[in-house]
């Protein structure tokens, strides 16, 4: 995302603040060198580090300190004290940092620290791969690639993505993309200057058609073939395809890809009518960019209560009155039976006119590499803790991976950007002998309109919903519990707490260990 002007607020910590005016984990936001800064004291030490979080800009001010990081509050990026650096996604980046002096009774802000570059190992240590292939240029497969050389990795690393553009912000193309106010420059996670210089080799349109994990070697459609020392498998979730008639019609839309953006992007510009099929977050999500481009939508979706298996009966209710308030029309119960060139037709009968469809039924996770390699599948590709799959030196990250979760007690998987992101991280290390265990609990935000919801935690299902404050207000806690055992937790306008609660999984999960 493009960087903007930060207005500057609060005292010039060049100039020195009182050293009473720090209140112990409570960041204290500033300015040095016209530059916005937040200072926090954790016992004998204070640390300066950059306001702005470098995932979408969230003030790092109104986030929550825990042990030597602060976590913000938009999206739970989470930034190191001591040295700026993004300890967990979604920021990849890290704010600066800057040297802290306190003298007479004062706190004073001094000089910028430059980040350390990361040593590069070149030893060729035994439990360090001469080479790594990542199948997927997703959130997984491009999290795990930056993080093997922030680790100081020094052997090759291939990337084959089977999408025709680099790795890119996938949460955006339903979002503000979509609704035409975020432009194409935001889009991308990176240059291709910048995996050039960091030795990445990223191939694009690249089909691998088969693993030997025994040669340890890739093959690709083209008859190519890379040997791997690790080898991981980030190869997501690919949409459900919509089975009736009509439904191959130039005008029918599916979104995952930068390149189905686009399309769609293209497609909205001339639409007048559209018919969303599928009421999911991102059947939702589509059907609020498309209304803030003026364009008369429908939604279908087979469910009686919006998004009520996920978030609950009241937050489906709270939804549908949203979306009826913002002019969308729902048809719920419902299924298509056809599409024509300028009409989509119910199996109720009812025609919906329109010159746009966007089908968004849900996706399945791409497990046929992993299935032929003979790798252990389970609802998704089974990983250990270490996300290792039942084949050596093959890990697995992202949508296809169902890892042991110690908070619900069960195997899950999950589609979240975000988890698919940690665990990349995650996966990179242990390829590199780290043997760290993936315990993140897992986030997710969806974006309706003016409503922003964030969710912490993971509850395939529940008995009982709690909501602390009101939805009508936009302003509440919604807890979602199984067995009188918290599972999850949504916010609303509350994201303090939900970094809260986000924390006190981690806990539970420590104590535990």
């Amino acid at each position: 995302m493009s960087e903007e002007k930060v207005e500057l607020v609060g005292p010039d910590f060049g100039s020195g603040v009182p050293a009473a005016t720090l209140v112990e984990g409570m960041p204290l936001i500033g300015h040095v060198q016209g530059e916005p800064i937040i200072v926090v004291r954790r016992g004998k030490e204070v640390f300066a580090i950059g306001a702005v979080c470098t995932h979408y800009g969230g003030p790092l001010a109104e986030g929550l300190v825990e042990g030597d990081s602060v976590r913000c509050p938009w999206h739970h990026a989470c930034f190191s004290l001591r040295s700026g650096e993004a300890l967990r996604a979604p920021a990849l980046n890290p704010v600066s940092c800057w040297r802290v002096d306190e003298r007479d009774g004062k706190v004073h802000v001094g000089d910028r620290i430059e980040p350390a570059a990361p040593a590069r190992d070149s030893t060729g240590a035994p439990d360090r791969p001469d080479s790594v292939v990542i199948v997927g240029g997703g959130a997984a497969g491009d999290a795990a690639a930056e993080m093997l050389r922030r680790e100081g990795y020094d052997g090759s690393i291939t990337v084959l993505s089977a999408d025709d553009s680099l790795p890119c912000d996938r949460p955006n193309l339903s979002k503000n993309y979509l609704a035409g106010s975020a432009p194409e420059d935001w889009i991308a996670l990176r240059s291709a200057e910048f995996y050039r210089e960091q030795r990445i080799d990223v191939k694009l349109n690249a089909r691998v058609t088969r693993i030997d994990t025994a040669k340890r070697k890739v093959m690709l459609g083209d008859g190519s073939d890379h040997a791997y020392g690790a080898l991981l498998l980030a190869t997501g979730a690919e949409p459900v395809q919509l089975g009736v008639p009509g439904a191959d019609l130039p005008h029918v839309h599916y979104l995952r890809t930068w390149a189905d953006s686009r399309a769609l992007n293209a497609a909205a510009a001339k639409a007048r009518r559209a018919v969303v099929i599928g009421a999911s977050f991102i059947g939702l999500e589509v059907a609020a960019s498309l209304r803030a481009r003026d364009i008369a939508v429908h939604v279908v979706g087979r469910e009686s209560v919006l998004m009520e298996r996920v978030l609950g009966a009241e937050v489906g209710a709270f939804l549908l009155g949203l979306h009826q308030d913002h002019g969308v029309t729902l048809h719920l119960g419902a299924t298509v039976a056809s599409i024509a060139e300028g009409a989509v037709t119910l199996t109720s009968g009812e025609s919906l006119a329109c010159d746009l469809v966007v089908v968004g039924i849900g996706v399945r996770p791409v497990t046929a590499l992993a299935e032929q390699a003979g790798l252990t599948i389970d609802r998704g590709v089974s990983v250990d803790r270490f996300l290792q799959t039942s084949a050596p030196g093959v890990y697995a990250a992202g949508d296809i991976a169902r890892w042991p979760d110690r908070l619900s007690g069960a195997p899950i998987r999950v589609e979240h950007w975000v988890v698919a992101q940690r665990q990349g991280q995650v996966a990179a290390r242990n390829m590199l002998g780290r043997r760290e265990a993936f315990d993140a609990v897992p986030f997710f935000w969806t974006e309706q309109y003016d409503f922003a919801l964030a969710y912490v935690g993971h509850a395939e299902g529940f008995d009982r919903v709690d909501i602390d404050g009101t939805l009508a207000a936009r302003d509440c806690k919604i807890s979602y519990s199984r067995g009188g055992r918290q599972l999850a937790v949504a916010v609303v306008q509350r994201d303090l707490e939900g970094l809260r609660s986000e924390v006190e999984f981690e806990r539970a999960l420590a104590a535990g260990a």
